[in-house]
């Protein structure tokens, strides 16, 4: 399974919960949360949606024209970012992708505190 990881990049620059993206990178290279249930997993790309999230959309579509990827994970701490984002609704957001580029999208990577 070809993922690309979208992380938020205050969670990860700024260290609000996130420690960086070893988390998720560890769970696909184990399988582990919510890659477990995939034969294999393979990493493709790994993008930071930046507030207030305009660029996102398009990076992904820059990704896709340069790597082909199966399925879009939307890392754990984006999903789970307390506050809450307040520029992107998260199911809202994977909606917008699965319509723009026919992929499924998965909210969350791993279960690691």
């Amino acid at each position: 399974m070809n993922v690309l990881i979208v992380s938020c990049g205050s969670y990860v620059s700024q260290g609000y919960g996130c420690p960086g993206e070893w988390k998720c990178f560890k769970a696909a290279r184990d399988r582990e949360g919510n890659f477990k249930d995939y034969d294999s997993v393979n990493v493709v790309g790994f993008l930071t949606c930046e507030c207030p999230g305009r660029s996102l959309i398009p990076n992904i579509g820059c990704v896709k024209k340069n790597v082909d990827f199966d399925v879009i994970h939307l890392s754990t701490c984006m999903v789970n970012a307390w506050p809450a984002c307040p520029y992107r609704d998260v199911d809202e957001l994977a909606k917008k992708i699965t319509e723009k580029f026919g992929v499924k999208v998965v909210k969350g990577t791993h279960d690691y505190a």
